[in-house]
Protein backbone atom coordinates (compact mmCIF):
# COMPACT_ATOMS: atom_id res chain seq x y z
CA UNK A 1 0.00 0.00 0.00
CA UNK A 2 2.83 2.54 -0.72
CA UNK A 3 0.73 4.83 -2.93
CA UNK A 4 -1.58 5.10 0.16
CA UNK A 5 1.76 5.87 2.30
CA UNK A 6 2.79 8.57 -0.42
CA UNK A 7 -0.84 9.80 -0.20
CA UNK A 8 -0.56 10.42 3.67
CA UNK A 9 2.65 11.94 3.40
CA UNK A 10 1.50 14.76 0.56
CA UNK A 11 -1.22 15.45 3.31
CA UNK A 12 0.74 15.60 5.94
CA UNK A 13 2.98 18.01 4.25
CA UNK A 14 0.43 20.26 2.88
CA UNK A 15 -1.54 20.51 6.22
CA UNK A 16 2.34 20.68 8.16
CA UNK A 17 0.95 18.23 10.61
CA UNK A 18 4.58 16.82 10.64
CA UNK A 19 6.16 19.75 12.69
CA UNK A 20 5.92 19.49 16.41
CA UNK A 21 3.09 22.05 17.96
CA UNK A 22 0.71 20.01 15.37
CA UNK A 23 1.51 16.80 17.49
CA UNK A 24 -2.48 17.13 19.14
CA UNK A 25 -3.88 17.99 15.72
CA UNK A 26 -6.01 15.77 14.68
CA UNK A 27 -5.18 14.12 11.42
CA UNK A 28 -7.95 14.41 9.65
CA UNK A 29 -10.26 17.63 10.40
CA UNK A 30 -13.60 19.51 10.33
CA UNK A 31 -13.70 23.24 9.23
CA UNK A 32 -13.52 23.87 12.81
CA UNK A 33 -9.59 21.93 12.37
CA UNK A 34 -11.63 19.25 14.94
CA UNK A 35 -11.33 16.11 14.75
CA UNK A 36 -13.90 14.35 12.28
CA UNK A 37 -17.21 12.97 13.40
CA UNK A 38 -19.05 9.59 12.32
CA UNK A 39 -21.26 12.25 10.93
CA UNK A 40 -18.66 14.20 9.42
CA UNK A 41 -17.41 11.79 7.40
CA UNK A 42 -20.23 10.14 6.22
CA UNK A 43 -21.48 13.69 4.88
CA UNK A 44 -17.83 13.80 2.75
CA UNK A 45 -18.44 10.26 1.88
CA UNK A 46 -22.36 11.05 0.65
CA UNK A 47 -20.86 14.33 -1.17
CA UNK A 48 -18.52 11.97 -3.34
CA UNK A 49 -21.36 9.13 -3.35
CA UNK A 50 -23.32 12.29 -5.27
CA UNK A 51 -20.45 13.51 -7.47
CA UNK A 52 -20.10 9.60 -8.87
CA UNK A 53 -23.72 9.28 -9.57
CA UNK A 54 -23.95 12.49 -11.55
CA UNK A 55 -20.93 10.57 -13.63
CA UNK A 56 -22.48 6.92 -13.51
CA UNK A 57 -24.96 6.22 -11.85
CA UNK A 58 -25.34 2.69 -12.94
CA UNK A 59 -22.42 1.53 -10.79
CA UNK A 60 -23.23 2.92 -7.48
CA UNK A 61 -24.98 1.02 -5.21
CA UNK A 62 -28.03 2.86 -3.82
CA UNK A 63 -27.07 2.25 -0.20
CA UNK A 64 -23.27 3.27 0.52
CA UNK A 65 -21.81 3.21 4.00
CA UNK A 66 -18.56 3.87 5.75
CA UNK A 67 -19.49 0.31 6.94
CA UNK A 68 -20.35 -1.05 3.11
CA UNK A 69 -16.60 0.69 2.16
CA UNK A 70 -15.10 -1.36 5.07
CA UNK A 71 -16.99 -4.49 4.62
CA UNK A 72 -15.91 -4.30 0.29
CA UNK A 73 -12.22 -3.97 1.65
CA UNK A 74 -12.55 -6.94 3.62
CA UNK A 75 -14.31 -9.17 1.11
CA UNK A 76 -11.46 -7.85 -1.68
CA UNK A 77 -8.53 -8.97 0.66
CA UNK A 78 -10.06 -12.02 1.16
CA UNK A 79 -10.61 -13.10 -1.90
CA UNK A 80 -7.27 -11.41 -3.35
CA UNK A 81 -5.55 -14.95 -0.57
CA UNK A 82 -4.61 -12.23 2.04
CA UNK A 83 -4.76 -14.15 5.76
CA UNK A 84 -7.69 -13.72 8.34
CA UNK A 85 -5.19 -13.02 10.83
CA UNK A 86 -4.15 -9.98 8.87
CA UNK A 87 -7.56 -8.47 8.06
CA UNK A 88 -7.99 -8.98 11.58
CA UNK A 89 -5.20 -6.56 12.57
CA UNK A 90 -5.99 -4.21 9.52
CA UNK A 91 -9.70 -3.99 10.63
CA UNK A 92 -9.04 -3.75 14.06
CA UNK A 93 -10.85 -6.98 15.13
CA UNK A 94 -9.50 -8.09 18.75
CA UNK A 95 -11.02 -11.67 17.94
CA UNK A 96 -10.37 -13.80 14.81
CA UNK A 97 -14.00 -15.18 15.38
CA UNK A 98 -15.10 -11.67 14.51
CA UNK A 99 -13.20 -11.48 11.22
CA UNK A 100 -14.55 -14.87 10.12
CA UNK A 101 -17.55 -13.65 9.59
CA UNK A 102 -16.34 -12.60 5.64
CA UNK A 103 -15.22 -15.87 5.13
CA UNK A 104 -18.26 -17.62 5.80
CA UNK A 105 -19.75 -14.98 3.66
CA UNK A 106 -17.23 -15.58 0.86
CA UNK A 107 -18.02 -19.26 1.15
CA UNK A 108 -21.93 -18.32 0.90
CA UNK A 109 -21.34 -16.32 -2.19
CA UNK A 110 -19.54 -19.26 -3.99
CA UNK A 111 -22.05 -21.51 -3.40
CA UNK A 112 -24.46 -19.42 -4.43
CA UNK A 113 -22.76 -18.36 -7.50
CA UNK A 114 -21.75 -22.22 -8.00
CA UNK A 115 -26.12 -23.16 -7.46
CA UNK A 116 -26.59 -20.05 -10.15
CA UNK A 117 -24.11 -21.66 -13.12
CA UNK A 118 -25.87 -25.01 -13.52
CA UNK A 119 -28.53 -25.94 -15.20
CA UNK A 120 -31.55 -27.49 -13.90
CA UNK A 121 -31.28 -31.50 -14.37
CA UNK A 122 -34.61 -32.21 -12.56
CA UNK A 123 -37.60 -31.98 -14.97
CA UNK A 124 -40.17 -29.48 -14.23
CA UNK A 125 -43.25 -30.89 -12.83
CA UNK A 126 -45.65 -28.28 -14.23
CA UNK A 127 -45.25 -29.27 -18.01
CA UNK A 128 -46.76 -31.85 -19.60
CA UNK A 129 -44.85 -34.82 -20.19
CA UNK A 130 -43.95 -35.93 -23.55
CA UNK A 131 -45.84 -39.15 -23.66
CA UNK A 132 -48.63 -37.38 -22.30
CA UNK A 133 -48.82 -35.24 -25.41
CA UNK A 134 -49.20 -38.49 -27.84
CA UNK A 135 -52.41 -38.72 -27.99
CA UNK A 136 -52.45 -42.00 -30.19
CA UNK A 137 -50.32 -43.70 -27.76
CA UNK A 138 -52.59 -42.62 -24.53
CA UNK A 139 -55.41 -44.74 -27.14
CA UNK A 140 -52.97 -47.74 -27.86
CA UNK A 141 -52.62 -47.67 -23.83
CA UNK A 142 -55.81 -47.59 -22.85
CA UNK A 143 -56.90 -50.06 -25.17
CA UNK A 144 -54.34 -53.05 -23.57
CA UNK A 145 -55.68 -53.02 -20.74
Amino acid sequence: MEEQVQLHKNYMDEHHLQETRMIMHPLFYNSRREKLTRSGVLYILNLYIDMAKKISSNDIPEKVSCHSLRHSKAMHLLQSGVNLVYIRDILGHCSIQTTEVYARTDSKQKREALEKSYVNLTPDNNNERLWEQNDNLLDWLQDMR
